[in-house]
């Protein structure tokens, strides 16, 4: 499984919309009680917006902690939207503002669960907390990142996530993930403090992923997805 990008291959999953889930899941902090996942949590994304280039790992804005979103404006509603039309046009589960080149904490995600049920979302200012001690479950599964397009690797994260902040208009909000969803959530945030997820892999693992991207390269053009892909001969 990935996250920025649902590959169109033999690792594609077909997700059903469900209208509620009886999962349930911890997360940090008072690990004695468990957390009901609610069904209700998806927040509507935006639409209209405009497709962006996505930006590449190796740019500097990726690769360095975001400004904080302190603005909930007319310009930020419009790179929300943007960033939706830009995740949808590279059929991405999540996509975080410096992918698309701007240097502020938002991501925008539209993902399922565990348990299939799906889940959209803006989040500025993400808090991300995790499960610890015996919470904490690793699960290992193949991740992928639109800003290194066509490679995907083995990258174990924990199993569950819980992130708070703001939406684009400035009203809280919280989403706690499983499965999909958590991993998620973990990438997203990660991208907003300048962490890709090829920095959790070992260098030897790092290499296998770049290769496969230096095979494919050449069927993304610079301004993906804008542009679409170039198919194989």
């Amino acid at each position: 499984m990935v996250f920025d990008v649902t590959p169109s291959d033999h690792r594609s999953c077909v997700v059903e919309l469900l209208d509620s889930v009886g999962a349930r899941t911890r997360h940090g902090g008072d690990h004695s009680e468990e957390t009901q996942v609610p069904g209700s949590q998806a927040r509507p994304l935006p639409t209209g917006g405009d497709v962006r280039p996505i930006t590449r790992w190796g740019t500097t804005v990726m690769h360095r902690e975001l400004a904080d979103v302190t603005k909930f404006d007319d310009d930020l509603a419009t790179l929300v939207r943007d960033m939706v039309a830009t995740m949808r046009a590279a059929s991405g589960v999540g996509l975080a503002a410096n992918q698309v080149g701007v240097d502020l904490k938002v991501f925008v995600f539209d993902c399922p669960d565990a348990d299939d049920v799906h889940v959209t979302g803006v989040v500025c200012n993400p808090v991300l907390t995790l499960p610890e001690g015996k919470d904490r479950q690793l699960e290992a599964a193949d991740e992928g990142c639109l800003s290194l397009p066509g490679a995907y690797i083995e990258c174990s994260r924990p199993d569950q996530a819980h992130v708070s902040g703001f939406d684009e208009q400035g009203e809280p909000v919280e989403f706690t993930g499983t499965g999909l969803l958590a991993r998620c959530l973990q990438h997203e945030t990660d991208h907003l403090f300048g962490t890709v997820f090829g920095d959790r892999l070992s260098e030897r693992a790092r290499k296998q992923l770049h290769k496969q991207h230096d095979e494919l390269a050449g069927h993304y053009p610079s301004d993906w997805p804008v542009s679409p892909i170039v198919p194989a001969d």
